[in-house]
Parts: structure tokens; sequence; C-alpha cells
């Protein structure tokens, strides 16, 4: 079998799994690995979850699709379920992370529009990352993901994240045609940076106080990753729009836009769409992740267990050399070393069985599903310390 058919958008490890249970996946060789990484926060209740399997089997049998032109029992149920755990009003159904930002880029567009503005402006943040459309694409942050795209559209102000003095700057050069803000509670691609404690409940003042709507991106955040249902809870806030995507899957491809208030109305008939957003197989699986997590008490185990895992990272690697800070908020941890180490994923996979993530570079990100147990804890501290320390050497 060859890759040469596929477009080169990817440099994947030689590495291709053929089964997965849990925590666990593998190879074609039948080698097991810890997967600390669960599709970049997707397989959030762990691989072939026998629920998940059951709810895609029987749904596979019934019905898979029939279009927006109908009621979909199961999307009036996951929306139902949706508002009641976040305190939004109305859902809006993608396929991806990347088509539930470009929903909420929408919704600030006719959020403006409808105040009179002419040439609306959302705020996004330094580092940022929301997705690879062109428009999700120009509001993020990096040369590297940008490049060659230029003249991208949409009309964008970038600030340092957690910086309220620059939101006050911005207010004061941009006036009114500011409407919204777009922002990750963590950024997850930029190395699992976290906003300083209070910023995001200022953020809703002086969103409140502006008249702009705060537009949370909690793809990687949201669905218990950080030991709440969604990452604003920890500062007891609620924004006007959410996105959505990831974990709420398990790896069957879907996507959310929350939304309340004036910004819940303003979608009429026609002004957007998706042909196969809210099927029935997707949102049956939504539905039973959420039963899943609620069931077992994911929400707290991912607390708990995120909560040692830092604790014994620092325990392992502070101290180190090549370890410059480490960071995270449940079961979402970065630890950013002072300089990247060629093949990292492939020695960790390779030499230790673990399945790790780098992102931009040089910051190991462990998004282990959220499932894992204190045995698995210290397995994924052991195989770090050992990948950190012997590159050092």
């Amino acid at each position: 079998m060859t890759a040469a058919c596929l477009m080169t958008t990817y440099q994947p490890l030689a590495l291709s799994f053929t089964k997965g249970l849990g925590t666990r996946l593998w190879d074609q060789a039948g080698r097991e690995y810890l997967d600390a990484v669960a599709g970049v926060a997707v397989t959030n209740v762990g691989h072939s979850h026998p629920r998940v399997v059951s709810a895609i089997s029987e749904q596979a049998g019934l019905l898979l699709h029939t279009s927006n032109l109908y009621s979909i029992d199961w999307q009036q149920r996951l929306a139902e379920k949706l508002t009641q755990l976040s305190g939004l009003d109305r859902v809006f159904f993608n396929n991806s992370g990347a088509e539930a930002n470009e929903t909420a880029l929408k919704l600030a567009r006719l959020y403006g529009w409808h105040k009179g503005v002419e040439q609306p402006l959302v705020v996004v943040m330094e580092n940022a990352f929301h997705g690879r459309t062109l428009g999700t694409l120009s509001a993020s942050d990096g040369p590297a993901v940008r490049l060659g795209f230029q003249g991208l559209p949409g009309d964008f102000i970038k600030v340092p994240f957690g910086d309220l003095a620059a939101l006050d700057k911005a207010h004061r050069t941009y006036g009114q045609r500011i409407v919204a803000v777009l922002m990750e509670p963590i950024q997850g691609e930029s190395g699992v940076q976290l906003a300083p404690p209070g910023y995001l409940k200022a953020l809703r003042q002086l969103c409140n106080r502006r008249n702009w709507l705060l537009m949370l991106d909690e793809i990687q955040t949201g669905i218990g990753r950080t030991g709440q249902w969604f990452a604003f809870q920890h500062e007891g806030i609620v924004p006007d729009v959410m996105t959505l995507a990831k974990g709420l899957g398990n790896g069957v491809p879907i996507g959310a836009c929350l939304a309340r208030g004036k910004a819940a109305e303003l979608f009429t008939p026609g002004s957007h769409g998706s042909t196969f957003g809210g099927n029935p197989l997707a949102c049956r699986v939504g539905c039973t992740v959420l039963e899943i997590i609620e069931e077992q008490g994911l929400l707290e185990n991912a607390k708990r267990q995120g909560e040692r895992l830092l604790a014994r990272l620092h325990a392992e690697l502070d101290g180190e050399p090549q370890v410059l800070a480490i960071r995270g908020q449940g079961l979402m941890i970065g630890i950013e070393l002072a300089q990247p180490i060629r093949d990292l994923t492939l020695i960790a996979a390779r030499d230790h069985g673990l399945l790790i993530n780098v992102t931009r570079g040089k910051t190991i990100r462990l998004l282990p599903p959220l499932t894992i147990d204190e045995r698995e804890v210290e397995m994924i501290v052991r195989g770090v310390g050992r990948v950190v320390r012997g590159a050092g050497n």
C-alpha cells in the first residue's frame, strides 16, 4: 500500500493502527500503545466504547441521512442536552470545528449588520488557531499555517492573549466597528496557553459594557477536557456564542455552534445551512457520549487525574534543563521545551509505546482520554520523563 495518491498535507509517522480499546491502540504488528493524544482531544470516552459502537451500529441499520428538510429527532435531543449543560439557548450543527467557527463568524457579521455597522470587526487573539478554512485561517495566527494564502477574507483585530488593556486600546481605535471577541479559553495549538485567572470573567464584563458578542472556541477544551463540561464554567460565566466539535462525536465527525440571547435569534430560514450537519448518526453518537461522561463521572475523573498528572510531571521534570514550563488544566497539559527535539513523537512511540503530540515545534501536548486511571498517569509520566531526559543526553 502507498500514500502516493494522497495530497502531502500531513507528515504522519510510519505507524498505522488496526484496533483501539479504551486508552490503548494496537498497530499492524500487534504492538500495544498508550494513547495520550486521543486523536487530538477527540476520543474522550476512549476507543471503541461499547455503547458508542452499539449506537453507531444500531443507527446505521435504521437511518443515516434525511437532510435538514425534515425534522431530526436525535438532533433535537442533542441540542436540548447541550443547551441544558451550557446555559445557551440554541444550536446549529455542523460537521467540523472549522465549520462551527465559520458559523460563529457569520453570526458576528449578522450581529453587526443588525446594529447598522457596515464594516464589522471581530477581535481575535495572537497565537490563536480556529481552523483551516479561509475565514477561520484569517482569524488564526502563525505564519506557518497562513503561508501562501495571502488576501484572506474577513476583518480581524489581533490582540495579545490575556491582555485586557489591549482590548480597551482596540475599542479606542476602532470604536463601534467592533462587534465581537472570538477566543479559545485555553490556546491548544499554540502550546496549551492558559489565560490569567479572572480574565474570562473580566472579558465577559467588558463585552457586556461594549455590547460585543463574547464567542468562545471550545472545540478542544469542551466536552469535559478541562474537568468541566466547558472551560468557561471554571470562571462562572456564559458566552454569547460557543463552538464545539472534537470530543462531541468521539471520532464521528460533528461540530456545533451554540448561541444565546440576541445571537441565538440572528439566523433565519435560508441564512445558513449544511447538507450533512446534524444527521441522525452523528447526533445519536453525541447524545451517547454525553450520557457516558455523566454516568461514568468522567468530569470528576478528568479533574482528578489531570491534577495528578500535572503534579507528577512537575515532580519528574522540574529542574530538567530541557523543560521551560509545565502547565495545563484537567487533561489538557503542555510541557514547553527549551528547544525542539527531533523525532520526539517517533521516539516516544517506538521506544516507550506512548503516543504524544508536539505543537509549535517544542511543546509536548498531552490530551489523553477522560477515562485514564492512576496507573496510566504513571505510565505517561515515566514515558515523557525518559523521552525528555534521553533527548538531553
